[in-house]
This record gives structure tokens, C-alpha cells and sequence, in this order.
């Protein structure tokens, strides 16, 4: 079930005091941080931040992720600056406590399409969580090669957390079948916000503001409501070992996490616009 529906803590498998307390831990010992005194990064590409400067990045990225919300970069940085100190913990602690999750961070797999080889996932029988994987990024348009890199989370295990949670993100599309345009971006953020608790996907929801009148009452109508049975329901979709089920059925998979299959968008607006289109030939005609 969801973290939302859980009353006691996490088992935690590896002790934790604080996050102040691990991230000095890792560096061997507290120095004083500033400017000209910044420690060392913890690992490759990292950028150790002072409380002042990852209070100022997360509240530039989230203004203009909602300025933009096409700026991956921007949501990125948002979802690192404001996912610590507590949250990345979380989501990491919920990974130690389950069997399949400690799996996927001994290994540290990553997602890209070197290490999926896409000839092969569309190869794969049609219902297939590869195939189905494959079939939306070709129907989206979308590379698994696009994210970009942690750097401003400081546990270097967290970060890893992070990279894998951002990477993962286009299986939930292509298992959910939600598309990419902006209302289904936010459908598929409602739900994982109420499965990883992560701030950034509930703070992305604002951008429903800069949606249409129609996308938006369907969004609080029909896809919300589907967000919150799906995403309190679901089992943590963090720990689901997707290199090693590409060739398990998509609605078996679906059934056990416990994800309903929310109603095609795309049909959605399909049959709109050709209702749309209609009446303006009827109109035409009666003119």
C-alpha cells in the first residue's frame, strides 16, 4: 500500500539518525560551509548546497517550472531541491524495506537505451510490459537518453534513488498509458505524488492553472479521481525491478501493483474534436 496508508515508520534495514547527520557522516567531518569553503562533492557531477542556496534553488525552479513547465531541467532541479532533507530519505528507506528494492540498489541499474535495447523490447509479444514500454516512447516521441543527471542531493545512495525514480518515470506513461501534453504529464504527477510522497510531483499540479477550461475539468473530474484510488492503492512503484519483467504481461503487472488503467487521453480528445468538427459542418450546412 501507499506511504499515505501506512500509521507506523518504515522498517528501516540501515540505521539513520538525520540527514545532517549522514550527509557529515559521508564527508568524514562537518566543516563550515560558505562560498569559498564548499566541501567536497560527495560523488561525480555533485553540488554540495548551503541551506540559503537550496532554499533559493528550489524556489527559483518551481516559478519557473510554472512558467515553463516544457523546462526539464527546471522540474528536475525542483524535485532535487526540495526532496531533502527528509523525503529522498523516505522514498530510499521504503526501497531498504522491501526485498525486490534493496535488489535494485545493490545493482544500481540504469535506464537508458543502451541497457534497454529498444530492436529488442519491440520485439517482445504486444502485451508485454517492453513492448508497451517501446510502443509509447515511439508514439511520444520520447528517448529514455533525456534525463538529466542528479547533483543537488548530497547522500550519494539518495541520489542514486533520485536518478532511478527520474529514469523510471516513462514506464509509469507507458504502463498507465498517459501521454505527454500537459494533462496527462499532471494526471501521471498526481499519482505519483500520493505513491512516493516526492514534493515536486504534488507542486507540478499548480500548473493545472495554465490548462484549457475542458482539460482542466477533466483533470479534476475524471483523471484526479484516478490518481488518488491508483496512487494510495498502488504497492510503491519505486521498487518494481523493470529490467527484469519486460516480458511480463502489462495488465498482470498492472493488477499487481494494484494501478487501475485510467481512460485513454488521447481517445479522449480524438472524440472530442471530431464532435467539435462535426458541429461546425452542421452549422456550415444550416449557414
Amino acid at each position: 500500500m501507499s506511504v499515505l496508508k501506512r500509521s507506523g515508520a518504515l522498517l528501516r534495514v540501515r540505521e539513520l539518525t538525520t540527514p545532517t547527520q549522514t550527509i557529515a557522516l559521508s564527508c568524514g567531518r562537518v566543516r563550515p560551509f560558505s562560498v569559498l569553503n564548499r566541501p567536497q562533492p560527495n560523488y561525480p557531477g555533485h553540488v554540495p548546497l548551503s541551506i540559503v542556496e537550496r532554499g533559493a534553488l528550489a524556489v527559483g525552479s518551481a516559478v519557473g517550472a510554472l512558467l515553463n513547465p516544457r523546462r526539464a531541467d527546471l522540474v528536475a532541479t525542483c524535485g532535487e531541491a526540495t526532496a531533502t532533507p527528509y523525503f529522498i530519505y523516505r522514498l530510499r528507506d521504503a526501497m531498504l524495506s522491501d526485498q525486490t528494492g534493496r535488489q535494485i540498489l545493490r545493482d544500481r541499474p540504469r535506464i537508458t537505451s543502451e541497457s534497454l535495447r529498444l530492436p529488442y523490447l519491440r520485439s517482445l509479444p504486444e502485451n508485454s510490459v517492453g513492448r508497451t514500454y517501446a510502443a509509447w516512447l515511439d508514439r511520444e516521441g520520447v528517448s529514455p537518453d533525456t534525463r538529466d543527471s542528479v547533483q543537488y542531493i548530497d547522500d550519494e545512495e539518495c541520489a542514486y534513488v533520485m536518478q532511478r525514480y527520474r529514469e523510471c518515470h516513462d514506464f509509469y506513461h507507458a504502463v498507465t498509458g498517459l501521454p505527454v501534453f500537459a494533462e496527462g504529464e499532471l494526471a501521471l504527477k498526481a499519482f505519483e505524488f500520493l505513491n512516493t510522497v516526492i514534493p515536486m510531483t504534488g507542486l507540478s499540479l499548480f500548473a493545472a492553472v495554465r490548462l484549457k477550461p475542458a482539460e482542466r475539468e477533466r483533470l479534476f473530474s475524471l483523471y484526479l479521481p484516478w490518481a488518488v484510488r491508483s496512487g494510495l492503492g498502488s504497492k510503491e512503484v519505486i521498487n518494481v525491478y523493470w529490467e527484469k519483467i519486460l516480458e511480463k504481461d502489462v495488465g498482470e503487472l498492472r493488477a499487481e501493483l494494484g494501478i487501475e488503467q485510467p481512460p485513454d487521453m488521447r481517445d479522449i480528445r480524438r472524440m472530442i474534436r471530431q464532435q467539435k468538427k462535426r458541429e461546425k459542418e452542421k452549422l456550415a450546412q444550416h449557414a
